[in-house]
């Protein structure tokens, strides 16, 4: 493209952060940036010729395509820069090429491992974690580490316990002295995995861990290691609550990078995958129905991102029109700008949800998005306008990726489906009475004293009670003096299409 067809190109950007990648007519990335507002960042290279800058004016001489990646936020952005910059070592880049390095904790590859923060990472067999763009967010972790979860920090050998008493950190209970014998292997091993699960912001899991040992702990009426334990978990809720760190994407065989190259060459599809939602449907016997969307990005889930929607238009067992509504009501919301769209959609199931989500993405003019479906029975994949499914091998990470998202959709729509149903549960049942909202149910409860008491009314007396009425007084009497359901296990079931969702029936 010339000058005047890339600005014209360019004009139709988001207008939302993420970054941009200029190429040469070669087909070469020969510059990437990042912007708050693609649209406005990448439409100064074109608004005038004479910057002061030689390598600029060389550098606008030479673009003839521009393409871009959407993120949620200018920190989103940075990172993602930051990658594609060491990945691609575009010749326009010049700092991040060279220079500018985020910081990782280090947990050291020993025999009693130790914490340390370093902006370099080695094949030295240790644990890196990060990449944290805020300093202050790598601050808040350590002390927490230091003063509830403390490792080593000394950096003698502990694999040889010293004669003698421990340092002052021991006593002050930042430390389990295993320099000293203090400690065993393995209960030194069980603090680096609560560390590693904290750092790698699986708190929940580690919340779980804590309030077990708490529990063995007060049973045992040792209450000032039980005290301990119940600060802890406080103290984790409050900083998961702030943390926002980055996985790291790994190296070699194992780069994600890779793994989606291989899924945007196994599956043909125009955009390389860096964001990928899955969709999944729960419910019990068809009621309480929720439909869920997940976000992957560079093959991490982006939980912040996750959307559930309580299905209105469907009634009874119909997962594939509950599908059919959850992408509607997903991407009406991205075509009004609310949020970016995927490069790839997954959807639970086989051909037969697959066919209903692509009749709701062609409704919204939807056309150009890849959606493909995963069927659990056998793990096959199925892919638009071809009969047979696509079967990778089990190890392949690129189905082992797909099956995390889709076992993420899943874990999601079941959490949100038991959510929405403990919530109905906790509503009385004037309450499910059409025209009788909580306030009103609150006023008639108050004015009668008890469901019960107002169940035993005559219709006239309750009809007598402000904004009641005959009609609605008879209506009320008849919900309350029905059977109420009751509830049986959930099971687990597989439609014929192959879908693995969780079904309560």
């Amino acid at each position: 493209m010339n000058k005047d067809e890339l600005t014209s190109f360019v004009k139709g950007f988001p207008d939302k952060p993420g970054i941009y990648m200029m190429r040469d007519g070669n087909g070469e990335i020969i510059y990437i940036g990042k912007a708050k507002s693609l649209k406005k960042r990448v439409l100064s290279y074109f608004r005038h010729s004479n910057f002061a800058s030689p390598r600029l004016r060389k550098l606008v001489d030479t673009i003839r395509d521009i393409s871009t990646i959407r993120t949620e936020s200018e920190i989103e952005a940075l990172i993602l820069e930051n990658r594609m910059i060491k990945l691609y070592q575009p010749f326009f880049n010049v700092d991040l090429k060279m220079n500018e390095r985020y910081a990782y904790i280090k947990i050291t590859a020993e025999k009693y491992p130790r914490l340390v923060v370093t902006r370099v990472k080695t094949d030295d067999g240790a644990v890196y974690i990060g990449p944290y763009v805020r300093v202050q967010e790598v601050r808040a972790l350590l002390r927490l580490v230091e003063r509830y979860l403390p490792l080593r920090s000394c950096a003698g050998d502990a694999s040889r316990p010293a004669n003698g008493r421990p340092c002052m950190k021991y006593s002050l209970g930042r430390c389990l002295a295993p320099c000293c014998g203090l400690c065993t292997p393995n209960e030194y091993r069980d603090r680096v995995a609560d560390v590693v699960l904290l750092l790698q912001g699986q708190g929940a899991e580690l919340v779980e861990r804590l309030r077990a040992r708490m529990d063995k702990a007060a049973e045992r009426l040792c209450f000032e290691e039980a005290a301990h334990l119940r600060d802890t978990i406080r103290a984790i809720w409050r900083v998961s609550r702030q943390q926002h760190t980055t996985p790291d994407i790994p190296t070699g065989e194992d780069n994600f990078w890779d793994i989606l190259n291989s899924m945007q060459k196994t599956f043909s599809l125009p955009l390389l995958p860096w964001r990928i939602d899955g969709f999944d449907i729960s419910h019990i016997a068809g009621n309480y129905t929720v439909g869920v969307a997940v976000v992957f990005e560079q093959g991490y889930p982006n939980p912040s991102l996750y959307r559930k929607f309580n299905i209105k238009t469907v009634e009874g067992i119909d997962d594939f029109r509950s599908m059919k509504e959850t992408l509607t009501r997903r991407y009406a919301r991205c075509l009004k700008g609310e949020e970016p769209l995927p490069q790839l959609i997954l959807i639970d199931g086989g051909p037969v949800q697959l066919d209903f989500a692509l009749q709701a993405l062609e409704a919204l003019g939807l056309t150009d998005i890849p959606v493909i479906s995963l069927a659990k029975e056998f793990e096959e994949v199925y892919v638009p306008n071809k009969k047979e499914p696509v079967r990778l091998e089990r190890t392949d990470p690129v189905l082992r990726l797909l099956q995390h998202v889709r076992d993420e959709s899943h874990r999601f729509a079941v959490t949100s489906h038991r959510a929405r149903r403990a919530q109905s549960l906790k509503r009385s049942r004037i309450e499910e009475v059409p025209g009788i909202g909580r306030a009103k149910a609150a006023m008639l409860i108050t004015r009668f004293g008890s469901v019960k008491a107002i169940t035993e009314l005559r219709p006239e007396e309750l009809a007598a009670a402000p904004g009641i009425g005959p009609a609605l007084a008879k209506r009320i009497l008849e919900k309350l003096k029905e059977e109420p359901q009751t509830e049986v296990p959930a099971l687990k079931i597989s439609n014929e299409e192959g879908g693995g969702e969780v079904v309560d029936k």
